[in-house]
C-alpha cells in the first residue's frame, strides 16, 4: 500500500505539474486573448474618437459631392439638334462598319450597306450642320452675341417696349375698375 500511495504520490506532482504547465498556458493563451481583445478595443475607440473629432470639425467623407458646372447647359434646340445629330452619326458608323464585314465577308447585303451608308454620311453632315447653324440662330437672336449690329438687341428693346404698354393699360384698365367702372358715368369728374 505504502508502494500505491508512492505512486499515487508521484501522479499527483506530475499531474499538479501539468495542470500548472496547462494552466500557464492558459492563462498565456487567455492573455494573448486579452491582450489581442485590448488591442481590437483600443483601435476601435480611436476609430470613434476620430469619427467624432471628424464630425465635430464638420469634415467627413460624403458619399456624392455635387460640384458646380465648368459651363452652362446648351440652350434647348441646340441641345435637341446635337442629340439628333450624335444618333444620325452612330447609325452611319454602324452601317458603315456592317458594309465593310460584309464586303470582307463576300455577302450580297454589302452593295445595299454601301449605298445606305453613303446616305447616311450625307444626312449625318446635314446633322452636324445643323447643330452649327442652330447654335448660329440662337445666339443671334437671344443676345449672346455682344456687337452693336446685333439683332437681338433690338428684339430684347422691342420686347421690353411691348410689356411697358402693356403694364400700362393693365394700370389703366385697374383704375377705371376701382372708380366704378364708369357705369352710369359721363364724365370722370
Amino acid at each position: 500500500m505504502a508502494g500505491a500511495d508512492a505512486e499515487t504520490g508521484t501522479e499527483t506532482v506530475a499531474d499538479t505539474e501539468a495542470n500548472a504547465e496547462a494552466e500557464s498556458k492558459a492563462e498565456t493563451e487567455t492573455g494573448a486573448a486579452a491582450v489581442a481583445n485590448a488591442r481590437a478595443e483600443a483601435a476601435m475607440q480611436a476609430e470613434t474618437e476620430a469619427a467624432m473629432e471628424a464630425e465635430e470639425q464638420g469634415y467627413y467623407r460624403q458619399l456624392w459631392v455635387e460640384e458646380p458646372a465648368t459651363r452652362r447647359r446648351l440652350p434647348d434646340p441646340v441641345r435637341a439638334s446635337a442629340v439628333r445629330a450624335v444618333i444620325i452619326i452612330a447609325v452611319t458608323l454602324i452601317q458603315a462598319m456592317v458594309a465593310f464585314l460584309c464586303t470582307l465577308a463576300g455577302s450580297w447585303l454589302a452593295f445595299p450597306m454601301v449605298l445606305s451608308s453613303v446616305a447616311s454620311t450625307v444626312v449625318a453632315t446635314w446633322g452636324a450642320l445643323d447643330v452649327w447653324v442652330t447654335r448660329q440662330v440662337w445666339n443671334q437672336r437671344n443676345g449672346v452675341v455682344s456687337v452693336p449690329s446685333s439683332t437681338a438687341r433690338a428684339l430684347r428693346r422691342e420686347r421690353r417696349r411691348a410689356r411697358r404698354q402693356e403694364r400700362a393699360s393693365e394700370r389703366t384698365k385697374e383704375r377705371i375698375r376701382r372708380q366704378g367702372g364708369g357705369a352710369g358715368q359721363l364724365s370722370h369728374s
